[in-house]
């Protein structure tokens, strides 16, 4: 692989590296999901500096060229990313609907005190 484009690559991870470590410190990225990028920009850094490792396994997956193992491996990141964030929005989906439910009974209890408040109120008049 061309020096330049080993350049180019390690400059663009750095970067990228360099963006998720800030979004993490300004809270914008939570630490649970910054270690899956982190691995990722590893994962780009080693490729681009050892191109053989990525030859290796390109002839282990049966791929031709080195370009289609990294759109492989990219279209396996974007699954797993997908899976991951279903995991997580089904979770929020079922607290949502417990949180609902606690609301309602709260909300129904305070009804009913309100009502008891008015009477004892009502009475002492």
């Amino acid at each position: 692989m061309p020096l330049r484009n080993i350049v180019v690559a390690v400059i663009i991870s750095i970067g990228m590296l360099l963006l998720v470590v800030d979004l993490v410190r300004r809270r914008k990225l939570r630490e649970e999901y910054s270690w899956l990028w982190l691995l990722t920009i590893s994962m780009i850094i080693v490729l681009s500096v050892w191109f053989r490792f990525l030859e290796w396994i390109s002839s282990l997956i049966g791929a031709v060229v080195p370009s289609s193992t990294i759109f492989f491996l990219a279209f396996l990141f974007l699954v797993f990313i997908s899976l991951h964030f279903s995991v997580v929005v089904s979770k929020l989906t079922n607290r949502n609907i417990e949180l609902a439910q606690r609301y309602a009974f709260l909300e129904s209890e305070m009804n009913e005190l309100r009502k008891q408040v008015e009477s004892l109120s009502a009475k002492r008049e």
